[in-house]
């Protein structure tokens, strides 16, 4: 008996219908992102490992998926490495590549290799799968695609403004409600230095980017687990717990930062990206939030993230400011900032939330019925006719029953059938049926194409 076929957990197949919702997501940021002059890049789906490993923290490197060297990947180890194996001294000797874990740091490898034929500030964007060896749950996968759009080689603050108000147009037009949380990873530098514990600027950012999840309890706990001492978990809890409005927290911020030169930069740095929100009148929510960290190792500057007000489901877009992650390949000294939509999660919302537009997600406007042969031949020029007007419209191949066309056309859910028998091929005038009232008229050419534009 044949073994029943699966996919690996964590990925998915896609129906037409999937497929087409997934598309109009795409087409969608696609379009907002060529309006703000972002070009389009793409990069392989695998990276060398020396590429990708070392940049997303301890976490992020242990849900790399690893690559097997082609051929004997075994030929660089010998025995000693399995008698007292080391998990990363043998992947190592067998691995030389991965999948990408996101577009970002593959991004910065390809300006560092482009650099000579890249206008700086460079603006691109990129719509591609990555890859996590992550535990498949509820809107987070294994397999996903990302939505990039990234400017390096500028340090004005502007580009980060734009990307919010890119988020926010995004929003806007797939008709989902967000609220956009800015940080800034200087603030948290500057918060590590004032409490003592600087060297454990990455354990607290990872820490307490977990506090919506786990709560204030376990954050102290996974803190005192990370060496940080009594002392200095004190003194992090009113920053933690620093609440009201804008105008509010900024005063008391900037006391509690006096000593701190970078914490007093990155505070400099929100106020002046916020004031100019203030001034563009966003269409979703936005707020200064002091416990978002996002865990990557390379922002460096303002980090951003954002999730929808009607369900819970985690990150839907997010990014920031990096400074030097060119750096790491040789190209010192060239800021970057950006963000990336999460396809996937976005789509789950809009199905949820049932955002989708009802009218345009068909892939065809029109079938023709198909009779028999003479009439196929017929309606094959009409067919040809129809789409060089640009109208999608396609004939039933075989000459069924019609109730079978006619349940095709209704599961495709194609808007109009047309009848072309004997009699309408003597007269030029179609039946035009429309598939949600059951109407029908007689129509010719031009009051066809007229109709099915519309």
């Amino acid at each position: 008996m044949a073994q029943k076929p699966s996919i690996p957990k964590g990925t998915r197949d896609f129906s037409p219908l999937e497929m087409i919702r997934r598309n109009y997501i795409f087409d969608t940021i696609r379009n907002v992102f060529l309006n703000y002059g972002y070009q389009p890049i793409e990069t392989p789906a695998m990276e060398n490992l020396s590429t990708l490993t070392g940049k997303y923290g301890e976490e992020g490197d242990r849900l790399l998926f690893k690559i097997l060297n082609s051929g004997d990947f075994l030929k660089k180890t010998n025995l000693d490495d399995f008698a007292n194996p080391n998990i990363n001294n043998i992947t190592s000797k067998i691995c030389e590549k991965g999948l990408r874990y996101d577009l970002t740091v593959p991004f910065a490898r390809y300006v560092v290799q482009n650099r000579n034929d890249i206008t700086f500030p460079f603006k691109r964007y990129q719509i591609q799968p990555v890859w996590r060896a992550d535990k498949p749950q509820k809107g987070r996968y294994r397999e996903f695609y990302q939505c990039d759009v990234d400017v390096i080689g500028s340090n004005s603050l502007i580009n980060e403004v734009e990307l919010i108000l890119i988020i926010d147009e995004v929003f806007v037009k797939l008709g989902i409600n967000t609220t956009i949380k800015i940080n800034n990873r200087k603030i948290l530098s500057g918060i590590a230095e004032i409490i003592g514990e600087a060297d454990k600027i990455i354990d607290i950012t990872i820490a307490i980017d977990k506090l919506e999840k786990i709560g204030l309890e376990k954050v102290n706990e996974e803190l005192e687990a990370k060496g940080l001492s009594q002392d200095a978990i004190d003194s992090l809890q009113p920053i933690l717990n620093l609440e009201g409005l804008l105008k509010d927290k900024f005063p008391k911020l900037m006391e509690i930062l006096a000593d701190s030169e970078v914490g007093m930069k990155g505070i400099y740095e929100t106020m002046t990206v916020l004031k100019h929100l203030k001034e563009l009148n966003l269409k979703n929510k936005w707020s200064l939030d002091l416990t978002l960290a996002r865990g990557l190792n390379y922002y460096t500057g303002a980090i951003i993230e954002v999730a929808t007000d009607d369900m819970k489901i985690g990150s839907i877009c997010g990014g920031g400011r990096y400074d030097d992650l060119t750096g790491i390949f040789g190209l010192p000294d060239v800021s970057g900032v950006g963000i990336s939509f999460g396809a996937d999660r976005i789509y789950d919302v809009m199905n949820e939330l049932d955002l989708f537009p009802k009218e345009g997600l068909q892939t065809s406007q029109a079938m023709l019925v198909n009779f028999g042969s003479e009439e196929e031949k017929y309606c094959l020029k009409i067919l040809k006719e129809i789409r060089d007007k640009g109208i999608s419209a396609e004939l039933y191949p075989d000459s069924a029953k019609m109730k079978k066309q006619m349940k095709y056309a209704d599961q495709k859910s194609i808007p109009f059938v047309i009848l072309i028998g004997v009699e309408e091929m003597e007269s030029g005038l179609f039946t035009l049926k429309n598939m949600s009232t059951g109407e029908q008229q007689k129509v010719d050419m031009d009051q066809l194409i007229k109709i099915l534009k519309k």
